[in-house]
């Protein structure tokens, strides 16, 4: 596995931001990049496109918005899709880099019809497949699923319930099998020690991060730097 990591690539910090307040304290800590959403407590829901707007307006790294109404991977019905829709369209308009979704059906199958149906809705935008992933029965058949999807470049993973040497171990196998269209994004529980093995044991060198980076549940700008610092580290 070792050949395969690319130890020279450059990293990206991502951080999950609520509040214009969490965007500017995110990119003045060294984040590269900020998933904005409403409802933290939930896993994230779509923010308010008046939101979306105001922190595009006040920061200059990309910016990448939640579109999920609701908890969990599926959707309520039409009215829901429609909403979901209306959101990308207006993202689309906004100008954000990309949209973050993720939606199976039967409970642990991709639903490609329904991501592909709201991706169109916002045809300028990338987009991130978000934990929705992990749900899937088949990990390497969703991500090749996935990349019949052209405007989706990130799969945001965990590496599943285990010790983090085993979820480490998967987070390699899938970046090697998404690669080159699909870049992993390694989020759930990434803190400084695990960026740093995360790093060291595989090719991925993107990382989403959200309590993480926060104090009192505001982004702490001290807190990104910290790990924004891990990303530098030599071990060549």
């Amino acid at each position: 596995m070792s050949n395969h990591v690319r130890h020279n690539q450059s990293c990206l910090l991502e951080v999950i931001a609520c509040t214009v307040e969490d965007a500017i304290e995110a990119e003045r800590g060294g984040a590269g990049r900020l998933e904005v959403i409403s409802r933290f407590d939930v896993g994230g829901l779509t923010p308010a496109p008046e939101l979306v707007r105001e922190i595009k307006a006040k920061v200059s790294i990309p910016v990448r918005v939640m579109l999920r109404e609701s908890e969990g991977y599926g959707v309520a019905g039409e009215k829901e899709i429609e909403k979901l829709c209306a959101a990308a369209r207006e993202f689309n308009e906004i100008g954000v880099d990309g949209v973050v979704l993720g939606f199976l059906r039967g409970a642990a199958e991709i639903d490609l019809a329904l991501t592909e149906k709201i991706l169109a809705c916002a045809p300028g935008l990338k987009a991130t497949f978000h934990h929705a992933f992990e749900d899937a029965r088949d990990k390497f058949s969703a991500i090749e699923k996935l990349k019949d999807l052209p405007q989706i470049d990130r799969i945001l993973a965990h590496g599943g319930q285990a010790a983090w040497a085993e979820k480490i171990q998967r987070l390699a196998e899938y970046a090697s099998a998404a690669q080159p269209e699909i870049e992993i994004l390694a989020g759930g529980g990434v803190d400084l020690q695990v960026i740093s093995l995360i790093r060291e044991k595989t090719p991925v060198r993107e990382f989403h991060t959200g309590r993480a980076a926060r104090i009192d549940g505001k982004v702490d700008r001290a807190q990104v730097a910290m790990l924004a610092a891990a990303l530098t580290e030599n071990y060549d």
